[in-house]
């Protein structure tokens, strides 16, 4: 990442899983998203908005139906 915008996506998994993390940490587990509002979220880390999406999806930090998504994975910050 440069400036927070990714530059590429690493090739190695458990590299690809950290980027991944930071970036769905960016989304309120339980709230769920339109396609519009995800992509405005991701339109900060990257111009690749549904490989990004994709790549979401298919590591299992995000889930979708028809027309809406939400966070299903990653790490989550715990306030005392």
């Amino acid at each position: 990442m440069s400036d927070g915008r990714i530059t590429a996506f690493p090739v190695r998994r458990s590299e690809r899983m950290v980027l991944l993390d930071q970036v769905a940490r960016t989304f309120e587990p339980g709230v769920r998203y339109t396609e519009d509002e995800v992509n405005a979220v991701l339109g900060r880390f990257s111009a690749d908005l549904s490989v990004l999406r994709h790549c979401l999806v298919d590591e299992g930090f995000m889930e979708r139906d028809r027309s809406r998504y939400w966070r299903c994975g990653g790490t989550v910050d715990l306030e005392d």
